[in-house]
């Protein structure tokens, strides 16, 4: 069997199983098993596969027919260019998060050295990407797990960030040691009755409640302790969380504004919340 074959055969597995990136997924597994890169496969596609190799690929495609997420077969995962480190034990870094980066890069640059924090910041996915592309910036990144701490350590120390990014272990913001002035937070903000549609992946990262706001509920009135005057939060959400979620920032931060940005799809994803100066 050929690599195009081999390939063939598992996105055909992949998409009759309901995945919708199929292709793409049995790609990555391909290369995964095989520890070649995407031009290298691309340039030998038709070399035969080891029979040991071919093996070892369709059992992979048996963990990932059996629900479990392909970068926690590889353990690893690529956001804004970067690859980054994952396993069981944090939240897979998703496309739409990229936004939010997009968003706290625009604030930061109006800052000389800008002091941002991260909160539940799993894999550190965020905070490192944004120590990365903020030289002056110095980062806080927090999280209530340590496993997942552990991860988010081991990811800094493969780019070398040394003393802009600092992490503590904490419940929100109790273990911020000051002010900063920008927050970004993607925290659990997936409804209780749908963590089911997402397995494999933690159900401390996702569970956000009945209807996905219960932990920002708990951040929205502590912002003012450790965000700066006329300092800015984003807030990651899911659909058809924004209007509520609004209505909640007003009625706790009736001074501050409230800016709703949808995503590449259209989609309310993140919530920017400026406390007055």
């Amino acid at each position: 069997m050929k690599y195009r074959e081999a390939w063939q055969k598992a996105a055909g597995l992949l998409e009759d199983s309901g995945l919708e990136e199929a292709r793409l997924e049995a790609e990555i597994l391909l290369r995964h098993t095989l520890g070649i890169s995407r031009v290298q496969l691309h340039l030998e596609l038709e070399r035969e596969l080891h029979p040991n190799k071919e093996t070892a690929y369709f059992q992979t495609l048996k963990h990932r027919l059996e629900g479990v997420p392909s970068a926690y077969i590889t353990g690893e995962k690529e956001f804004y260019g970067r690859t980054f480190q994952v396993d069981k034990r944090v939240l897979i870094p998703r496309p739409e998060t990229e936004h939010l980066i997009e968003k706290a890069l625009r604030i930061a640059r109006s800052y000389e050295s800008p002091y941002i924090a991260d909160i539940g910041t799993g894999s550190g996915a965020i905070a490192i990407t944004l120590a990365l592309e903020l030289k002056d910036a110095y980062v806080y990144a927090t999280d209530i797990s340590a496993e997942a701490l552990e991860i988010a350590r081991n990811n800094a120390a493969e780019y070398r960030l040394g003393k802009r990014l600092t992490f503590y272990r904490g419940d929100l913001l109790e273990s911020l040691p000051e002010m900063v002035d920008i927050l970004t937070a993607n925290l659990p903000y997936v409804p209780t009755t749908e963590t089911k549609l997402l397995k494999g992946e933690p159900l401390l990262a996702l569970d956000g409640g009945a209807d996905g706001l219960d932990i920002y509920r708990r951040l929205i009135p502590v912002l003012p302790g450790k965000l700066r005057p006329g300092g800015t939060a984003l807030l990651e959400i899911g659909i058809h969380q924004s209007e509520v979620l609004a209505k909640y920032i007003k009625e706790y931060l009736p001074q501050a504004a409230v800016e709703i940005s949808p995503d590449y799809a259209g989609i309310p994803r993140v919530v920017g919340i400026t406390l007055p100066s």
